[in-house]
């Protein structure tokens, strides 16, 4: 049984040099980063051994795709966690299809990688499974609150005390060569 009532699906399409001047900020999301238990532990996430601006500039569109999931009142965090986990799964999912129906294309998806337990960026290692790895918006520089409110016209709702949102969204894209 899941506790998603409902499921919407936003596509807006804007050239990467555009992007980048209105919604990619760096230095002030490395910061955001830094406070993530996850900064320097695994390989999707800051700090990169390239610059995240020569990222982005090498591609010349962006699809940002988001979804925005409606939950019922019988929500609870848990419930929540256990659905976003599976919904973010298949996101994943069609994010790659997305790549393969274009050649050169690259996927940004939501949150950290959770390809495989334990990242092995943390013992110095190479990534496992670098074919799969993916970032995510934020951890380029990008606002994902601004980006899917203008492009896709979804506001974010925050975790209050006591109170869990109604709806959550999940923004992803494909950067298109």
């Amino acid at each position: 049984m899941t506790i998603i009532n409902s499921i919407k699906r936003f596509e807006a399409e804007i050239d990467i040099e555009t992007y980048v001047k209105d919604y990619v900020d760096v230095e002030t999301f490395l910061e955001c980063c830094k406070a993530c238990p996850n900064y320097n532990k695994v390989w999707s996430c800051p700090p990169y051994d390239f610059n995240p601006l020569d990222y982005w500039n090498s591609f010349d569109r962006f699809l940002v795709v988001g979804y925005q999931l409606t939950f019922g009142s019988d929500r609870t965090s848990e419930a929540m966690t256990e659905a976003l986990v599976d919904f973010k799964q298949k996101f994943a999912e069609e994010m790659y299809a997305m790549e393969e129906e274009l050649p050169g294309s690259e996927s940004l998806l939501t949150g950290d990688c959770r390809i495989c337990e334990g990242c092995t960026k943390s013992e110095g290692m190479p990534c496992r499974f670098p074919e799969k790895m993916r970032y995510s918006i934020a951890a380029l520089g990008g606002d994902v609150g601004k980006t899917i409110s203008d492009l896709c016209g979804i506001e974010l709702e925050w975790i209050e005390e006591g109170k869990l949102p109604e709806h959550y969204a999940l923004v992803g894209g494909l950067l298109i060569k």
